[in-house]
């Protein structure tokens, strides 16, 4: 299971989520995530009038949790 699905089974469940700031809803767009020197690309829920991205806590805590373990294993 890659975090692009993860992020579309977050969504899926919940509520339709919206930018606090500007009040839009959110899309799915891809957001380059780093760690340790390594860039991934993901889509993620972002605001199309700010910019600002949204990571669902089951993807900060499941996928991107193992991810970081499999980085600091290498």
């Amino acid at each position: 299971m890659t975090a692009n699905s993860d992020v579309r089974r977050e969504l899926a469940v919940s509520e339709e989520w919206t930018c606090f700031a500007c009040g839009e809803a959110l899309v799915l767009r891809e957001a380059p995530l780093s760690y340790q020197g390594a860039t991934f690309r993901v889509e993620v829920p972002c605001c199309p009038t700010c910019g600002q991205y949204f990571l669902p806590e089951s993807v900060v805590l499941g996928k991107m949790a193992q991810v970081e373990q499999a980085l600091e294993d290498k």
